[in-house]
């Protein structure tokens, strides 16, 4: 049996849909419609509004995979509307229950002004507020045949994921084409009873809230005749009018909503989709921007901003004047939502100063608060980069999707490596697409775990990836639940706004120290491998790039390519996207970023070699005697970190020879290798410390292949029962020694073939160096697996090292706590770093993801094993995931400090090579630093264009350290900078000047921006 309370909530769902929303529309007339099929690509505004039309209809299927048609609606507005609100209803074929991911479209007048966009839950355009009746309308669509590719479980395998497989089928068929009365009675009845139904239904049982508002809704259908909803919505609506006037308590949960509409720059539709997905969405925001005095709404990401500027300046224009008001508000001040995991140091440094610069310079915005609703977990370096930003707040929503741990905050100091704090906010309301259901606000109110301490939280509102942002739905439940009694109190607020006041609020919130780990999309760190080796070649390719330029700008007469590494610098940060360089987009979008990588390495490279040129003269080329240019940050082969000249032979030899038993012997003084006859690594003696590194019986260099089939999300995560099946790789097709002809290099090369793959490796060791190389390439045709390279370690460590932006972090090797169990695959940059007293080794990788294991060995020794990752094949959403030849490089240091890690990470990814000049040319370094703690991220000019110079440096090591800083040019005074080069007090850093340069004492992990001003004459 049902109480009378549950009688009535089941009338009123009844009603609700059946009756009440369907008179908000109660007279239709349908529209004519014609239509174009762009043919390839999609066109100019123009091109599609004058192309030829053929007649459609309702019904009519229409719209290949990621097709562009230009459908055109007429009609006239009936005589007998006369004094009626009219709209045009749109039905393009949308699945209302996946409000993004599907068919799209912008509506434009006759003359080329974009109106608004068309999406499933937003399908009107209003054509009159008052009509005379008579009036022709006119409107053009540009609507966009986006193939529905998420459909959450199962994730099966498509090959819609790119335009090259997805096929002509046409994807959608034609619902809708009304011209239509408004009745805005009803359609306030309709917010009014949602309203208090969702709220009804998150009271208690036995609250008086809720009886009083059983009964006002049953009055309210008792006063709506069924069959004249029209004429009797205004009695309905007076018997709700006293329940909805009720204020909240004082001491209710606030909630600031903040209009929004999450758009990811590429994900299952390619970046030139993006562009038209932002253009949607901002015109449907400046529309009800223009309808709803109190709605806010908020973009994020820079480049989008930019897209619609290149691409869309019609809409462009109404979003400029919508910030000038102060009702659009630019946030974030990054130039995507990147991930914070992979991208290097100075490329998450950029991604703030390009996106806060282009703010300032359209806009006059300054951001005080990042914003990455969706990214998957965040480094330990990054509230030292916000805050050298010029930023002081972050905002995420995602750690709510960690799967084991509850994250304890929801507005908190989040602590960085370095010690800085930054102001926090993860909203309870568990999802950066609030739609303003009396469940969420509920949620949002019940799971706040400040309570008691504080009351506010945010809630960015509205449907993304092309569900269109916010609707006028949506704005019409907040102004209901403003001050309702029973419910959060709800006001729509800037991010600023809201931020100061919370943390006026909080006076003493937690604090949080180290990375914000999200306990999902685990893979997401190897997932298309191709595009995190572009990402990282790319990185090391700007920093050699700007160095080399600047130095011949200064000593050369160099002209400083400004506009060439602006513009791709842009293009690199905006594959950092979290779901391009995470590897989780469609096939088309991996495909595409392969090909830009290309590209950006041939015109960095181009650049590298002019600069080159420029500094070594025009001689006559003499590979014999080359000139060598480190453009690593520390000094290689007696050549200086950033200088260049001839190149100082290493002392010692390399031997290879045989092994007992099988195998070959590398030797060269420092270390000694063993690889046994499987080709694995068997020992590896450390002669200084005179020590092995490797467990007794243990092997190194193993290639361990896993089944790989997650329960959900294929290319983003990786579960921890993977491990539970392993094969080990430990077959031979071949195995061979090698020398280079010349003492200093020897190698051993190892031939393997499993499943559909083969892989080939080569173990290199050169003289002078005790970090063994290796080099793996694997043609990959497998299909669901997860490859691993392992190296265990005879070490006893608690705790390891794993290099994040401007320092490391320190993660666990045991499983004490649940926290820590749940880390069982992490991010590193350039090099992990295990160490006992007086021992340490450093795995030095050319990958992302890893991860560490402890065991306790009969002998009683300890055995950590770390496995670098190396590929995966999952099927969704791009089938074919990593199929095809791959290479790697990684690396083991035996006897290594921190110190040494950081260095000879740099070597895994060169930063230096050969070039050809006058014999004899030496190149001085723009700037000398006399201690290898303290390293270099960016040489470069000025971005002002003013011809300053600038140095980035960071302590590395995790200590404290003092280092002169000498610059080998005539420089008139220098400043402390931001990351937009932009003085700031010289007290936040420890400086010391003299007449040589300058001294730096720096904190751990502490990053300083410098910026010279040249004398005239200063480029000898």
């Amino acid at each position: 049996m049902h109480d009378n309370r549950s009688l009535v909530e089941h009338r009123l769902k009844r009603v609700l849909e059946e009756r009440i929303a369907p008179a908000v529309y109660p007279a239709s007339v349908p529209l004519t419609g014609s239509i174009w099929v762009a043919p390839g690509e999609p066109v100019p505004v123009a091109e599609g509004l004058a192309a030829p039309r053929e007649p459609v209809a309702v019904g009519d299927r229409w719209g290949a995979p990621w097709g562009t048609s230009w459908l055109t609606v007429s009609g006239t507005v009936p005589a007998e509307w006369a004094g009626k609100t009219v709209e045009a209803i749109i039905d393009l074929g949308f699945d209302k229950n996946m409000p993004g991911f599907q068919c799209e479209g912008l509506v434009y007048r006759p003359d080329g002004s974009p109106v608004k966009g068309l999406n499933p839950r937003n399908q009107w355009v209003r054509v009159a507020d008052n009509a005379a009746g008579g009036e022709d309308v006119l409107l053009h669509v540009e609507a966009a045949s986006n193939p529905v590719i998420l459909d959450y479980h199962p994730f099966l395998p498509t090959l819609l994921g790119d335009k090259d497989t997805a096929g002509d089928e046409p994807q959608y068929r034609l619902e809708k084409l009304e011209l239509a009365v408004f009745d805005e009675t009803v359609w306030n009845l309709v917010a009014d009873l949602e309203v208090l139904g969702e709220l009804m239904a998150e009271l208690p049982e036995d609250s008086a809230r809720r009886y009083d508002i059983v009964s006002a809704v049953e009055k309210a259908l008792d006063a709506v005749d069924l069959q004249n909803v029209n004429a009797t919505a205004a009695a309905a609506r007076e018997q709700l009018a006293g329940v909805l006037a009720k204020p909240a308590v004082p001491s209710a949960h606030t909630i600031s909503a903040i209009g929004h509409a999450h758009i990811d720059s590429a994900w299952l539709w390619p970046l030139r989709e993006t562009v038209r997905k932002v253009a949607r969405t901002t015109a449907n925001m400046t529309n009800l921007l223009d309808s709803e005095p109190e709605f806010i709404y908020t973009m994020s990401q820079a480049a989008q901003y930019d897209f619609i500027k290149t691409h869309r300046p019609e809409v462009y224009e109404k979003v400029k004047k919508a910030v000038a008001e102060g009702r659009f508000v630019p946030a974030g001040g990054m130039w995507v939502e990147s991930d914070t995991n992979m991208p290097g140091s100075e490329a998450m440094a950029r991604q703030f100063v390009h996106g806060k610069r282009f703010f300032l310079d359209e806009f006059g915005v300054e951001n005080d608060e990042a914003w990455l609703p969706d990214t998957f977990g965040f480094a330990g370096g990054l509230p030292q980069i916000i805050k050298a930003a010029g930023s002081k707040w972050l905002l995420t929503q995602k750690i709510s999707w960690s799967q084991v741990n509850k994250f304890p905050h929801h507005t908190f100091l989040w602590e960085g490596i370095d010690g800085t704090r930054i102001f926090t906010h993860f909203p309870p309301i568990d999802t950066y697409n609030c739609s303003m259901k009396g469940s969420e606000i509920a949620h949002a109110a019940r799971n706040f775990k400040d309570k008691g301490r504080a009351s506010l939280s945010l809630a960015p509102t509205g449907w993304g990836d092309g569900g269109g942002g916010t609707t006028r739905e949506m704005v019409a439940k907040a102004k209901r639940m403003k001050d309702l009694e029973g419910s959060a109190k709800v006001v729509w607020e800037k991010p600023a706004a809201f931020f100061a006041k919370a943390e006026a609020e909080y006076q003493n919130p937690p604090v949080w120290v180290g990375e914000l780990y999200l306990e999902l999309h685990r893979a997401t760190l190897t997932s298309q491998a191709k595009t995190k080796q572009g990402n990282r070649n790319s990185e090391h390719l700007l920093w050699t790039a700007e160095l080399w330029a600047a130095t011949a700008a200064v000593r050369a007469g160099y002209e400083y390519p400004y506009d060439e590494l602006d513009r791709i610098w842009k293009t690199v940060l905006l594959h950092q996207f979290h779901d391009i360089l995470p590897g989780s987009s469609i096939a088309w979008v991996h495909r595409e970023a392969e090909k830009t990588y290309r590209e950006v390495a041939d015109t960095l490279i181009a650049g590298i070699l002019a600069a080159h040129l420029a500094l070594a003269g025009q001689g006559r080329p003499d590979p014999s005697s080359p000139v060598v240019f480190n453009g690593a940050p520390y000094e290689i082969n007696g050549i200086p970190a950033g200088g260049a000249g001839a190149q100082v032979e290493p002392q010692g030899r390399v031997s290879v020879s045989d092994r007992a038993g099988g195998g070959h012997v590398l030797e060269n003084g420092l270390v000694r290798v063993e690889i046994d006859d499987r080709g694995l690594v068997v020992s590896l003696f450390d002669h200084e410390q005179e020590r092995e590194t490797l467990p007794p019986g243990a092997a190194a260099n193993l290639l361990q292949i896993h089944p790989d089939f997650p329960n959900m999300w294929d290319a983003w995560d990786v579960d921890e029962f993977y491990r539970n099946t392993v094969t080990d790789l430990t077959e031979v097709d071949e195995l061979s020694a090698f020398d280079s002809g010349a003492p200093r290099v020897a190698g051993v090369s190892v031939r393997r073939s499993f499943g559909a793959s083969t892989v080939q490796q080569v173990i290199l060791l050169e003289s002078g160096s005790k970090a063994v190389q290796f080099r793996t390439e694997v043609d990959w045709h497998e299909t669901e697996k997860f490859l691993k390279l392992a190296f265990p370690m005879d070490i006893h460590a608690d705790r390891y090292a794993s290099e994040t932006q401007f320092g490391h972090i320190y993660r666990p090797t045991h499983t004490n706590t649940s926290w820590e169990a749940a880390k069982f695959e992490a991010c590193n940059h350039g090099f992990l770093h295990f160490e006992e007293p007086g021992f340490g080794v450093a795995i030095l990788s050319g990958t992302y993801g890893h991860d560490v294991t402890r065991t306790v060995r009969e002998d009683g020794g300890t055995t950590v094993t770390a496995r670098v990752s190396l590929l995966r094949a999952p099927r969704f959403p791009d089938p074919e995931t990593d199929q095809g030849e791959h290479t790697f490089r990684h690396a083991v240091a035996p006897g290594a400090a921190i110190g040494d890690a950081v260095r000879e990470a740099r070597l895994v990814n060169p930063f230096y090579g050969p070039s050809f000049g006058e014999p004899g040319t030496v190149i001085e370094p723009l700037f000398t630093i006399d201690n290898d703690a303290v390293a270099a991220s960016a040489i470069k000019l000025a971005d002002d264009r003013s011809g300053d110079v600038v140095l980035r440096v960071y302590e590395t090591n995790g200590g404290r350290a003092t280092a002169r800083v000498t610059p080998n040019f005539g420089f008139s005074g220098f400043e402390i900078c931001d990351l937009l080069e932009r003085p700031i007090t010289r007290e936040a850093v420890s400086v010391a000047t003299d007449n040589d340069g300058l001294v730096l004492n720096l904190r751990p992990f502490q990053l300083v921006t410098l910026r010279f001003t040249r004398t005239t004459g200063s480029e000898a």
